[in-house]
């Protein structure tokens, strides 16, 4: 069988995700603008937008097996189609507007959280070997999705005008929309025997399973806090404007996030995984430290920029590690670690800018407080290779 067509299907899928993640918040001031929506209302999008993938994320460890990965699969891209097309028409159509943003946002995060729990485990069934490296590779087409709808849709909005911008929504929907014939035609398989894998209460029992679970929260609290702050540390330290401080933070940081996961895609078969993720969780920790005490504002964004890099296999790496742990540990496994970095991408930016406000509005206080994050990251892992050599001595 052609797994190749399987994987474009996969690398598809994950841009989709970056899509319906990335494309909203550059329009949120737009929304208040446009719709006169309180700017207090505005950050509920988000917020939504990941208590939904959290929500799906553990009704998919229970019900995705039954329905059947296929259909769950093409679920997902269909979903996210129209959810981006319901977010041009939608606020229009609703008396209030925002309610038409909310039940958009809503469709295409139900999309996004099929993606995020499905994709993996399609990849890791996949006969391909080095599949640390195929998993690497797979998450850094979210990172190059990222790039693409910052970028693209800067220009266009440039170009055209940011009135326009229903059209772009329109636009990048036909991607899901061309990924629904993708996912019906080409082959799957599951990554447990007669897609029977452990439950939910098994899998807490395995100790390296829930080191795995701490160890995710931290690789998306690591990623996230720095993602969601990197635009304010680019228009503070260089005085940009928002579209080139979204190009320099943001945009900077997908970009080497996406470097670090291709050359693991590409060299994974070479390198220690367990070594390589230590070594990135250290240079996240440099990276933190580095833009919280950092006098040097270019300094400062050269610590956000490369913390990108050092995330990179944070995400992808944990996966890997828990599969080959527990190869059984079929969709609940994969959907508990997606549940858990969302919770940890969710809870990460928060303690972050709880901290900042609390030192009032100190960022870089709140940025010193986020060097806990890799630090457990970086225990997290010496916990799991030391199971795994004692695994070996039984």
């Amino acid at each position: 069988m052609n797994y190749r067509k399987t994987l474009i299907a996969c690398y598809l899928g994950f841009v989709t995700q970056a899509i319906t993640a990335n494309f909203a918040p550059l329009l949120f001031l737009t929304f208040h603008n446009s719709y006169n929506i309180p700017l207090g209302k505005i950050a509920l999008i988000s917020s939504l937008f990941f208590i939904t993938q959290l929500v799906v994320d553990v009704l998919c460890a229970r019900f995705a097996d039954i329905i059947g990965y296929r259909k769950c699969v093409v679920g997902s891209q269909l979903l996210s189609a129209v959810g981006l097309v319901g977010l041009a028409f939608l606020p229009e159509i609703f008396p209030d507007p925002f309610a038409g943003i909310i039940i958009s946002t809503m469709v295409y995060a139900i999309g996004s959280g099929l993606t995020e729990v499905l994709v993996s485990p399609i990849v890791e069934a996949c006969p391909f070997e080095h599949k640390e490296a195929a998993m690497s590779l797979l998450h850094s087409f979210y990172c190059w999705g990222s790039v693409g709808v910052i970028l693209l849709s800067t220009v266009f909005f440039s170009v055209f005008g940011i009135t326009n911008w229903k059209w772009v929504s329109c636009i990048w929907a036909l991607i899901p929309l061309y990924n629904v014939y993708n996912f019906a035609v080409c082959p799957i398989e599951h990554p447990t025997e007669d897609g029977k894998g452990m439950n939910i209460g098994s899998l807490l029992k395995v100790p390296s399973f829930r080191i795995s679970i701490l160890l995710m929260i931290c690789a998306g609290a690591s990623e996230l806090s720095m993602a969601q702050w990197a635009s304010a540390f680019a228009e503070s330290a260089l005085g940009l404007s928002k579209a080139m401080g979204d190009i320099a933070g943001p945009c900077m940081f997908a970009v080497t996030m996406g470097i670090s996961r291709a050359i693991y895609g590409k060299y994974g078969g070479r390198l220690d995984l367990m070594k390589f993720m230590i070594g990135s969780g250290g240079l996240c920790l440099i990276c933190y430290i580095v833009a919280a005490l950092s006098d040097i504002p270019l300094l400062g964004l050269a610590g956000c920029i490369m913390c990108g890099f050092s995330v990179g296999i944070m995400w992808p790496g944990t996966i890997s590690i828990c599969s080959a742990k527990i190869p059984s540990g079929g969709t609940a496994m994969f959907a508990l670690l997606a549940m858990a970095g969302d919770l940890g991408g969710a809870m990460g930016p928060g303690i972050v800018g709880n901290i900042s406000q609390r030192a009032g509005d100190d960022m870089q206080k709140g940025m010193l407080a986020g060097c806990i994050f890799p630090i457990v990251l970086i225990i997290s892992v010496l916990i799991i290779k030391n199971i795994k050599q004692k695994d070996a001595v039984t």
